[in-house]
């Protein structure tokens, strides 16, 4: 029996789930991101914003100079978190073969479920279907019998649409698709081809793969492959996650390093209570700093015992700020983060220190408050700078960042 493996891609994420909250700004040009007088990025943007140029990682300035009639939106990633669950669910019922490829995306092993729903496209109308039905936004769907050539599929399918690719016609579907249409084909990749003259996917599928790996290497047997596709048909749940991170871009570089202690603290507390929620200790913790002329350093430290205590994160952290603000660059800092790894699971008593269990009580404390109430309902002295500096929801604070806070 063939594999038949699906890419299902949420269609604009997050543009889709503003105009679920918003339909009146359904059939406008509409960019999640920030202001336009921000700076920042393009995180995600309407169909009709892309008509006039405008794509995501690009600068939001240079997005309203191409559209200055479009509609620009901080975003709100909760609203994201929520539509994206949403979805992994709907998907789960359809299969259990699901493996997660961020937020708005997801590979299905769709063999041998096609009986119990006439047939696996109409397996595929019926995920759109509920999609749309219960979350309010189009998704699109490619079929075939490798996850890269499903992929190509979905986006070809692009908007709302379905291809399904029968087994042995992946090579006559990818040869007449431009080579940038091929996952992992990046601009370095795509300058090089073009030089040896191969523009199309049948004519990377056709170069002896001798001259391939001249110029690519070991990489060449990957893109090759792809080209002629052949592909795993593997889908793989996800793993636990061996790490947790938080960041954020400040709206204007900064040298005031009071906000930075505020926002690294606020961020620490988010890693913290993420932490908790997965049942997780920490045993190293690292900072992210980005100077203003885009200079980035990383910093870490082991943390003997393992820890998912806020205040022990956020020492740690600072002091590996401070170290790094007094030995680094005399800049103003555009970006911080922290972050905690090696994670693991289990608590280990410490009969001589009462310290670990008293910080567990009071995180404890402080989660359920948080739960009820709203993450900022109950604060640090030192995260109470950051009240008048961001706008606040019972999720936390909306941090300014390249893409959208969590």
């Amino acid at each position: 029996m063939a594999r038949r493996i699906m890419h299902i891609d949420l269609d604009a994420f997050f543009v889709s789930v503003e105009q679920v909250f918003d339909p009146s700004l359904k059939g406008k040009p509409v960019v999640v991101g920030g202001k336009p007088d921000q700076r920042g990025v393009v995180a995600a943007c309407s169909y009709e914003a892309r008509a006039y140029g405008i794509h995501s990682g690009m600068p939001l300035a240079h997005a309203a100079r191409l559209c200055p009639k479009a509609i620009f939106i901080a975003g709100n990633f909760a609203r994201y978190r929520d539509a994206s669950e949403k979805f992994m669910a709907i998907l789960s019922n359809f299969s259990p073969f699901l493996e997660p490829m961020g937020i708005d995306e997801a590979y299905l092993d769709a063999t041998g479920f096609e009986s119990l729903h006439d047939s696996v496209r109409e397996m595929a109308r019926k995920i759109k279907k509920r999609v749309r039905d219960e979350i309010g936004i189009c998704a699109s769907v490619g079929i075939a019998s490798s996850k890269i050539v499903a992929k190509v599929a979905s986006k070809q399918s692009k908007p709302d649409g379905l291809i399904e690719v029968p087994a042995g016609a992946e090579k006559a579907f990818l040869a007449p698709l431009p080579i940038d249409k091929l996952p992992g084909i990046g601009e370095k990749t795509q300058k090089v081809l073009k030089g040896l003259g191969i523009r199309t996917l049948g004519e990377l599928a056709a170069m002896p793969l001798d001259a391939l790996k001249s110029r690519f290497g070991i990489y060449a047997e990957t893109i090759h492959a792809h080209a002629n596709g052949i592909g795993s048909d593997v889908v793989e749940p996800p793993t636990e996650a061996k790490s947790t991170s938080r960041s954020t871009t400040f709206p204007q570089d900064t040298r005031d390093i009071q906000f930075i202690k505020a926002t690294l603290r606020y961020l620490t507390e988010r890693v913290g209570n993420d932490l908790r929620e997965k049942g997780k200790l920490a045993k190293c913790v690292h900072i992210t700093v980005r100077y203003a002329d885009f200079t980035t350093i990383t910093r870490q430290r082991t943390v003997s015992p393992p820890t998912d205590a806020d205040q022990l994160i956020f020492d740690t952290g600072l002091d590996l700020l401070k170290r790094e603000l007094t030995a680094g660059k005399k800049q103003a800092v555009r970006l911080i983060g922290i972050g905690a790894s090696s994670l693991v699971a289990g608590r280990q008593l410490n009969l001589l220190d009462p310290t670990p269990r008293r910080l567990e009580k009071l995180n404890a404390a402080i989660d359920r408050i948080r739960e009820k109430y709203g993450f900022t309902s109950i604060q640090t002295g030192r995260t109470l700078l950051l009240r008048d500096i961001f706008p606040e929801s019972e999720r936390g604070y909306t941090l300014h960042t390249p893409g959208c806070s969590r």
